[in-house]
């Protein structure tokens, strides 16, 4: 598959079906160009809608990630430096990766997306975001392999509305601090999703040994159909002995109500060197559908929970 450019008008109408070469043999860029199949960049005011479809066809190349993680397997769909971006209405089917990613944008308009890999599809993120600011997604399902929403280093005001996430790995802010870097999240605000199934809920990862901060982040009103996981900070991503940490702080789980996948349902693990600060629980209804007891663990955080099914120990309660 060559590189090429298309010329068209700032706003796209996507009505049939852009399909991805089935073979990986057909994909001529060198690994190091092979970073996405549709690349937008440097475009201000794009706007994508249409009820067309976007298939990756990715099946090939996760056959190839299972014998070699070192793959280079391309996202699908990538927008760079693409300020005021419109998108709506597109299904977007079988990424060989992540399908969506959105990196250094700012004001981003994301709604009524249908996102569909199979759940043992490696690294399938429905949609991820780096470095960018202002993006709102909303209205929409997402199947996954992985996380439906991943919100990356150096992004700022992210709303996530009405977001159906299942099969998938939830939605989450991280990782951050893959081998010591330095990485900053702030201000996210995810309202009335619904987990189903999931690998994970509301999630927060972290690597031991990284830096920065992941601060001024709510969950509100979520509901959860026997999801794993479903109220997750987790600051042992792949732990190693160090004495630095990224800081979580000023983070809010309000109003989180369904069944878990576990009796595990609250999951507060915090670095020992920095800790987590100004936790905040409050409404949270978590039962499993066997009806055996949830309880919550947590370890370095300090914070509050207000009506706490299950009682969180570590927390001071109102």
């Amino acid at each position: 598959m060559e590189e090429r450019l298309i010329k068209f008008e700032e706003c796209a109408s996507l009505k049939g079906t852009i399909i991805a070469p089935n073979n990986t043999k057909d994909w001529k860029l060198p690994k190091s160009r092979r970073k996405a199949w549709i690349r937008f960049r440097h475009i201000s005011g794009l706007v994508i809608r249409g009820g067309g479809q976007i298939d990756g066809q990715g099946a090939p190349w996760w056959n190839l990630y299972g014998a070699n993680n070192e793959i280079n397997r391309p996202t699908a769909l990538h927008f760079r430096e693409c300020n005021n971006l419109f998108l709506s209405g597109v299904t977007h089917i079988n990424s060989p990766k992540n399908h969506i990613s959105i990196n250094n944008c700012n004001g981003s308009l994301i709604s009524k997306l249908h996102i569909i890999a199979p759940d043992e599809s490696p690294n399938t993120d429905g949609i991820d975001i780096s470095g960018s600011s202002n993006i709102v997604i909303k209205n929409s399902k997402m199947e996954t392999g992985d996380d439906c929403i991943a919100i990356n280093h150096g992004s700022t005001f992210i709303s996530i509305i009405g977001v159906f996430c299942g099969p998938g790995h939830g939605i989450s802010v991280g990782s951050l601090g893959k081998n010591g870097a330095h990485q900053t999240v702030e201000e996210i605000y995810v309202r009335n999703c619904t987990f189903n199934r999931t690998t994970n809920g509301a999630r927060i990862k972290t690597w031991i040994g990284g830096q920065g901060y992941a601060r001024r982040i709510t969950f509100k009103d979520i509901i959860l159909v026997d999801a794993t996981n479903p109220v997750i900070i987790d600051q042992e991503y792949n732990p190693y002995d160090s004495q630095r940490a990224v800081k979580v702080s000023d983070v809010s789980y309000h109003n989180v109500k369904g069944t878990s996948g576990s009796v595990h349902a609250v999951k507060l693990h915090c670095d020992k060197t920095i800790g987590c600060s100004n936790i905040v629980l409050k409404g949270i209804n978590i039962t499993t559908t066997t009806g055996e007891k949830t309880y919550a663990s947590c370890k370095n955080v300090k914070g509050v929970c207000t009506s706490c099914i299950p009682h969180v120990p570590c927390l001071s309660h109102e």
